[in-house]
């Protein structure tokens, strides 16, 4: 039994996936959240692990970086995880969950373990003794200048955006098909058909409303997975029926022929009372946006329950501040999650059971976990802690991070992906039975 406490700051995914794997190897935590003290500009409610973008968690195919990237905190114990699964809704290859019930699985998961202590304040100041930050991109201006001065450095910042989400039962589904990508019929999603010219009335409308703080929100702050859909518009009248808005694998039935343009809509929860519109973050007024998206057809009369919104994100320079644990070096300090900049729900868990592991492997004078290099967690940590990196810039995990395939061996992509997870689940597998001291027992 380790009888120091460890602070974990944040309670969204990184920090609650961290508490519970402390808690897991007879660590004592006390787990801080601001909420509902202090809320920030993207949350809606005071529950633990809250989604504040999208409510999918990605592919769940091994032979996707994201879905590998599933398998392998599987392996190593996520509680998040299972939390998730337990509350996904369909969503055709994507683990897609109903964000109240996750919320709500995270929160019992949390109250069942003894070891946690839920402390409702806001922490402006770094604790004394073990710490993690996980307070995400969206942590306190009091907890960003703290971080500042612990780091030494500048901490960067970009903009983030957030779909809206409308009322299921205000959509015209004489209008709408259901339909997922390459089904023949059926499917996980609502589809949204546009011809040619309503869909170019509704690019020049789109790239034409007003916008929120336009002066503030210049393009070249946007991180790139997160490009309000006005912007990737202004880059070229056909950009977004290439991204967001592509019909292939998708045919009307009414009409027997692929749309020239789809937006998609996808479940919020399992009573599929409400549908978010799928890559559709946005920074126009509240006015524009129900006036330009009600444009689409079928979204003619939709009411909406959330707007979509943008808010700024804030993330240390990794690569020249934390080493390979993402430590602060020669401190008790250790950072999680999108602060760190690696971006993604299922990245922030991997990046918060990663941060447990290590702060106990500290604690108990183990060596620290250092997974296998072929594997996706392994080579996100590696690009945001590599100090080469001269601009760092958040990272999705995908598998052009990851190392190649021996010289000689040529596949096509779909093999070569199969041949990455293939490779890194064995030789995670093998890591996870060398490290007893860390895994053992069930997980």
């Amino acid at each position: 039994m380790i009888h120091e406490k460890v602070s974990v700051i944040g309670a969204g995914l990184a920090g609650c996936e961290c508490a519970l794997t402390l808690a897991d190897r007879g660590v004592a935590v006390q787990l801080y959240e601001m909420r509902p003290r202090r809320s920030s500009p993207a949350h809606h409610t005071d529950r633990l692990a809250e989604l504040v973008c999208s409510n999918s968690f990605k592919a769940t195919r091994r032979d996707s970086a994201a879905g590998l990237l599933k398998e392998e905190i599987r392996r190593l114990g996520s509680h998040l995880l299972k939390c998730a699964e337990q509350a996904s809704i369909p969503a055709g290859g994507a683990l897609a969950v109903d964000r109240q019930r996750f919320s709500e699985l995270v929160e019992a998961e949390i109250a069942s373990h003894r070891a946690i202590e839920v402390v409702r304040r806001e922490v402006c100041s770094i604790p004394a003794g073990p710490v993690v930050i996980a307070a995400g991109p969206l942590c306190s201006p009091a907890l960003a200048e703290a971080v500042r001065d612990l780091v030494g450095a500048e901490s960067l910042s970009f903009f983030d955006a957030a779909a809206p989400i409308v009322d299921a039962s205000t959509l015209d589904m004489d209008v709408l098909f259901e339909q997922s990508r390459y089904e023949r019929a059926g499917g996980d999603y609502l589809n949204a058909p546009l011809d040619r010219r309503s869909y170019e009335a509704f690019i020049t409308e789109l790239i034409g409303a007003d916008r929120v703080n336009l002066r503030d929100f210049e393009r070249k702050e946007l991180f790139q997975a997160c490009q309000p859909a006005e912007e990737v518009a202004r880059s070229g009248r056909d950009a977004i029926r290439f991204g967001a808005m592509k019909p292939v694998g998708l045919i009307d039935p009414r009409t027997g022929a692929r749309p020239w343009a789809v937006l998609q809509l996808r479940a919020e929860n399992a009573a599929r009372s409400a549908y978010n519109l799928v890559g559709f973050q946005t920074n126009l007024t509240f006015p524009e946006q129900k006036r330009v998206f009600r444009m689409v057809p079928g979204l003619g009369h939709a009411e909406f329950f959330r707007m979509g919104v943008m808010h700024r994100n804030t993330f240390v320079d990794a690569p020249h501040v934390l080493d390979s644990s993402f430590a602060v070096p020669e401190t008790q300090v250790r950072l999680a999650g999108q602060i760190t900049g690696t971006e993604g729900y299922t990245e922030a868990i991997a990046s918060g059971l990663l941060a447990g592991l290590n702060t106990f492997c500290d604690l108990a004078g183990a060596q620290r976990v250092h997974l296998p290099v072929s594997g996706a967690l392994a080579s996100l940590v590696g690009y945001a802690t590599d100090p080469a990196t001269v601009r760092y810039q958040p990272m999705h995990v995908n598998f052009g991070l990851v190392p190649p395939l021996p010289a000689g061996v040529r596949l096509g992509k779909r093999d070569r992906y199969r041949a990455y997870a293939r490779r890194a689940l064995e030789s995670l597998d093998a890591f996870i039975a060398e490290r007893i001291d860390v895994f053992a027992g069930p997980r």
